[in-house]
């Protein structure tokens, strides 16, 4: 049987896919920078937030909304925001997303800051079945991520930032 999808289509559900994931990225990056900030400062601070995220403060407020309603968050008066053990998760499968794409582009070739910035965009966007094919690629050429992940099987990157979770 041949497929009747018409390029149009094809092209149309593309660039659907591509929307819903860009959607998606803004949340994982709010998810990911706040177990950090947990992990660095012992807090995740509205303010902090947005300063990272270099966005006005209501900006950050209503990415933290949707955090909440999706269950990826929580926040209590005066005391910032914290990650939900889902939310941890999410931050979690980030980080090691962006350590296989950063590891995959360096050992290509591509200089580690420019492999840094391109894997940011890049983690957000990548398959689950293309982030497969570049583990195997990785593991072929006796990457160091291997040695990483048995060492820290959760994924926390470099720094040691790891699964932040609601310490209530």
């Amino acid at each position: 049987m041949t497929d009747r999808t018409t390029p149009a289509k094809k092209q149309a559900d593309r660039f659907a896919r591509a929307r819903e994931k860009q959607s998606r990225a803004l949340l994982e990056d709010y998810a990911e920078l706040i177990g950090d900030l947990i992990a660095e400062l012992g807090e995740a601070r509205v303010a902090d937030i947005a300063e990272r995220m270099g966005v006005a403060q209501p900006t950050a407020t209503k990415a933290i909304s949707r955090l909440k309603r999706e269950g990826l968050a929580t926040a209590r008066p005066y005391r910032g925001v914290f990650l939900t053990d889902d939310g941890a998760d999410l931050a979690d499968r980030v980080r090691a997303r962006h350590r296989t794409v950063a590891e995959l582009l360096i050992a290509v070739g591509v200089p580690e800051d420019v492999a840094e910035i391109d894997a940011e965009g890049i983690e957000h966007h990548v398959s689950r079945r293309t982030l497969s094919a570049f583990e195997a690629f990785l593991k072929a050429q006796g990457s160091t991520s291997d040695q990483a992940r048995a060492e820290d099987p959760i994924g926390r990157d470099p720094a040691g930032h790891g699964p932040v979770r609601d310490p209530r």
